[in-house]
């Protein structure tokens, strides 16, 4: 059920922002008396689940959801309708139409994305808000995971700035994107009453980059030693733990922190261990055995129990040119990203991904915030993406189109149709290489 929800989401999501893009064609097309033959949501090879024609259109859903498209009259497209194209051409077709209209057509569908991008994540920060644990108030300084360790973090810090920059809010993530993305080479941290600066190596660049790494927490809230769950079926569970024991020690040596429980337990494989805790007021002892991997099953709670977060609220007006400074942002990072993977610093195999991965990112339960987040990130990927100089995407169709414009010469049918040929073999072996990458990573 929980990956029917995500494939649910998805697909929604994608049929959401696909028909949107395609009515960015579709508009132009028809204000300036071109003929549309077709407008369907995934493609019709071979046959569709539900066509209806009306007027001069027919409106369809094809049955592989790789995409969608608009047949327009007189254009080498999807469509590869070459047999048209040795027609005299006709008033209604695209071919016949100035360069400049031609241009709004194409570039009417990468328009779409771009301004729903910018308004879906302006809405966003109308209705929820940006909720965020100021650093000042995580008083007890972070619990550094094993990749952030390797980073030179320890638990305990107060991060103060990263490359610089002031760390207002409490978020790993800003880490991540400061060194992946910006590319920074220190950080400054407050540790044992003193300040710290953490030189960062550039090998992380592509460490924190990679697949395997993409949602391994660096760092987050250290918080004090209280039981936030008991693991279903585990050491902890058998022995009598309790939601909300406040733990003491363990052996008779006392911890304040959650992180130095879980430090002190992991050497100790298979082995009896005394915990004495608080349980409502009383304090008593229970003998509980660890894993293989010196585990007892207990897990704390997350600073929302422990620290003051605050919400950003957004009027409509303040929200609006908050959600374009959001989308500016992240194409910037993705522009960015894009030059270090064409350098190799970021490795494509790395960071591309296909359906699976981009399904994972939904999660597995419904959250309207989430989905809504992610239609605004993927509406402005494709935006991205389809901007890009390959034929047969909108990107190659406006680069034909600026040289048609500047030089006064139009590209032969001819050569459309087979620089389209390539850019299709060019967009499949992108498509099965992604996809291919999340198949060897769920088999391994």
């Amino acid at each position: 059920m929980e990956y029917v929800i995500m494939i649910g989401q998805l697909m929604l999501s994608l049929s959401f922002l696909i028909i949107l893009h395609e009515m960015g064609h579709f508009l132009p097309a028809k204000l300036f008396g071109t003929r549309v033959e077709k407008f369907y949501l995934f493609f019709d090879a071979w046959f569709s689940l539900f066509k209806v024609k009306k007027g001069e259109t027919e409106y369809g859903i094809g049955w592989l959801p790789l995409g969608g498209y608009v047949k327009i009259s007189g254009m080498i497209d999807e469509s590869m309708d070459t047999e048209q194209m040795k027609q005299p051409p006709q008033p209604w077709e695209f071919r016949s139409k100035p360069a400049w209209q031609r241009l709004i057509i194409m570039l009417g569908g990468v328009t779409v994305n771009f301004i729903l991008g910018f308004l879906i994540f302006g809405m966003v920060l109308f209705t929820w808000g940006e909720k965020y644990l100021p650093a000042e108030n995580a008083t007890f300084g972070i619990h550094a995971d094993s990749l952030g360790q390797e980073l030179g973090l320890q638990n305990g810090d107060h991060i103060i700035s990263i490359g610089g920059e002031p760390f207002d809010k409490f978020n790993d993530r800003h880490l991540v994107r400061a060194i992946v993305i910006d590319g920074v080479d220190q950080m400054t941290v407050r540790r044992q009453g003193g300040q710290t600066t953490i030189p960062i190596d550039k090998k992380f660049v592509g460490e924190l980059a990679s697949y395997k790494n993409k949602n391994q927490p660096l760092f987050v809230e250290r918080v004090p030693f209280v039981v936030g769950r008991v693991v279903k079926d585990s050491p902890a569970e058998e022995a009598g733990f309790m939601v909300d024991d406040s733990l003491i020690s363990v052996n008779g040596v006392t911890f304040q922190y959650f992180d130095q429980f879980l430090n002190y337990l992991k050497n100790r494989q298979e082995e009896k261990v005394m915990v004495s805790l608080y349980r409502e007021g009383q304090q008593m002892e229970i003998s509980a055995t660890t894993t293989d991997d010196g585990k007892l099953g207990l897990a704390p709670y997350d600073g929302r129990r422990f620290f003051d977060y605050e919400t950003q609220e957004y009027s409509i007006a303040e929200a609006l040119p908050a959600g374009v400074v959001k989308g500016v942002t992240f194409l910037s990072d993705q522009l960015k990203a894009f030059r270090k993977m064409l350098s190799n610093e970021i490795p494509a195999s790395e960071s591309l991904g296909g359906f699976a991965s981009i399904g994972s990112m939904f999660g597995t339960t419904w959250d309207w915030y989430r989905f809504w987040y992610m239609t605004a990130v993927l509406s402005l990927i494709l935006a991205f993406m389809n901007l890009l100089p390959i034929p047969a995407l909108d990107g190659g169709h406006v680069m034909f189109l600026l040289y048609e414009m500047v030089t006064g010469r139009k590209p032969s049918d001819k050569f459309m149709e087979y620089a389209t040929m390539v850019g299709f073999i060019l967009i499949l072996a992108l498509m099965l290489y992604a996809n291919g990458l999340d198949v060897i990573r769920g088999c391994s």
